[in-house]
């Protein structure tokens, strides 16, 4: 391939990244390829690979606008969550307070409390009673 139909080959490659990356990174990847190709790299090889470069450009998006969009997903979800979180736990937290309020039964000395105790019935599966203990932990 003569020259001036690779340097054309490359500039078309060049030509498929959006603009604000030929602005920023254009004449230094047209310099780079001009430096492979006088090292025997062939003008198809690097035109490929610009053009892959370009299509992977276009398919991800710009780092600022993903990051601050995610970051408010972010946000918003863990508000959610928080909240759920806080109104879910309010009310086991009033029930357990009003019954630890009157005190435990198995904690007043004298008073049985019944514990549950697993036993065989005969040819059936186990059956649960319960009998007296002060066992648990005030």
């Amino acid at each position: 391939m003569d020259a001036a139909r690779a340097s054309r080959l490359i500039e078309t490659a060049l030509r498929c990244y959006p603009a604000r990356w030929r602005h920023r990174h254009g004449q230094e990847a047209a310099e780079l390829a001009a430096l492979l190709m006088r090292d025997g790299t062939p003008a198809g090889s690097i035109a490929w690979s610009y053009l892959t470069g370009a299509a992977r450009e276009w398919l991800t998006p710009p780092p600022g606008r993903l990051t601050a969009l995610a970051c408010a997903l972010l946000v918003a979800a863990g508000s959610v969550g928080i909240s759920a979180g806080l109104l879910a736990s309010a009310a086991p937290a009033r029930a357990a307070s009003a019954s630890q309020a009157r005190g435990h039964a198995h904690c007043r000395p004298g008073v049985p409390v019944p514990l549950p105790r697993v036993t065989p019935a005969a040819g059936r599966p186990h059956a649960i009673t319960w009998e007296a203990g002060r066992d648990r932990s005030c």
